[in-house]
């Protein structure tokens, strides 16, 4: 299995705040080492090489994961839900009503 997480670099250089979230999320759960490789999608770069995976795979928001396996892709558009699906480890209902965010809108 090999797992890409695709985080946005806003134009001011600074990591989109949700990536920010994400990347804490999965250190505090001793998860990060699971992320085989990051991929930044570039606000002002249409060609970086996060928003071209992002639309190759028709996803408008950051962060997502790319989990490749078996010559299968699949995409998460949740850390909680890569966690729970794919890296073992048990996600509260707590945990899912906090991720919910109202800035959830809008896309990369």
């Amino acid at each position: 299995m090999h797992v890409t997480m695709v985080k946005k670099r806003l134009r001011d250089g600074s990591e989109c705040r949700k990536c920010a979230e994400a990347v804490e999320h999965l250190r505090s759960r001793g998860l990060l080492d699971r992320i085989d490789e990051i991929v930044w999608a570039v606000e002002d770069d249409p060609d970086s090489p996060g928003m071209e995976l992002s639309r190759r795979l028709d996803v408008e928001r950051a962060p997502f994961f790319v989990v490749r396996e078996n010559g299968e892709e699949k995409v998460y558009l949740s850390v909680l839900r890569l966690i729970g699906e794919r890296l073992g480890k048990k996600v509260s209902d707590q945990e899912h009503a906090r991720q919910v965010d109202p800035d959830d809108i809008g896309g990369i």
